[in-house]
């Protein structure tokens, strides 16, 4: 056995013993958490300058962005600009092709047909309307000749008809194209007849409407060739009041100085003029020429 004084000396070495080693233990164990919280400070170093230079990058990218889209608004200006003048180009081509078409179509339609004729205006001895058809022949008086019509204003003249006859007027046609000379052997007869009193009522050749193709003299069957009582008649007052809309006026009403009242003498004139004449005060012959002229080029539509 120990003595008790050797346990003391052993116990007191151990003491000592133990003493040293938990100071080294511990300084061993501060010295790894230095170590540890070194590298975690070069890790925060590390992940802060990547931070850093991630938020330059993402600046710099957030301004080349702005920069792109400030380049996509120039485009998106410079092509709204373009497609203007391209737009206002077109509007230039469509407007010329315009001109020019309604050019053409002037070209077209003949500057004598609402030219005022009636011992004013002289149309030659060789003028013939572009293009004559035949009236059908349900639409001429019994008894007269087949007569003929321009071709462009044919079907105005056969709507009025029409019309007429759903409100059971049964107009006919007694006379339309007359040529210059026929106008000429008509005259004569005339002047054969009454004398210069038939200035009062007939034109010279060169002078009458007929000759233009667009021009009929109009009578119902009760009254035939009686042409002055046709004023007296149910037909010329539906005349007054519907002809217009199908493009015909009377060339030639009441009070007019260039011939004698005649309510069965009707013109192709287009719709448009036939209806702002019914509106206003004016009849053909008194209207300016050059405000006639300007109806010219929508005559046929």
């Amino acid at each position: 056995m120990k003595s008790p004084g050797n346990v003391v000396i052993w116990l007191v070495s151990f003491v000592a013993l133990a003493g040293v080693g938990a100071t080294g233990y511990f300084a061993i164990l501060s010295q790894n958490q230095a170590d540890q919280i070194e590298m975690l400070l070069q890790d925060r170093n590390f992940i802060q300058n990547q931070a850093n230079d991630l938020k330059v990058a993402l600046a710099s990218a957030s301004s080349t962005i702005e920069d792109i889209r400030d380049n996509l608004g120039d485009l998106a200006d410079d092509y709204a600009d373009e497609r203007n003048r391209n737009e206002e180009f077109e509007d230039q081509i469509r407007d010329l092709s315009g001109t020019l078409g309604d050019l053409d179509k002037l070209a077209k339609i003949d500057e004598e047909l609402l030219q005022k004729y009636s011992k004013v205006y002289f149309l030659n001895e060789n003028y013939v309307p572009p293009k004559i058809e035949e009236i059908s022949d349900r639409y001429i008086l019994e008894g007269k000749e087949p007569q003929s019509f321009d071709s462009r204003a044919l079907d105005f003249l056969e709507d009025l008809l029409r019309d007429a006859r759903r409100d059971d007027i049964d107009l006919k046609v007694v006379s339309a194209y007359r040529s210059f000379d026929e106008q000429s052997t008509l005259k004569g007869q005339f002047t054969q007849v009454y004398g210069s009193g038939a200035n009062a009522f007939s034109a010279d050749q060169g002078y009458s409407e007929h000759q233009l193709g667009t021009t009929v003299d109009i009578t119902v069957a009760s009254v035939g060739g009686t042409f002055a009582s046709f004023a007296d008649t149910e037909a010329y007052v539906w005349l007054l009041n519907n002809a217009y809309k199908h493009g015909f006026i009377l060339s030639y009403p009441e009070g007019n100085d260039f011939y004698i009242f005649e309510p069965w003498h009707w013109r192709f004139v287009g719709e448009d003029l036939a209806r702002d004449l019914q509106r206003s005060d004016d009849s053909f012959y008194t209207m300016d020429q050059r405000e006639i002229d300007e109806y010219r080029l929508e005559m046929f539509d």
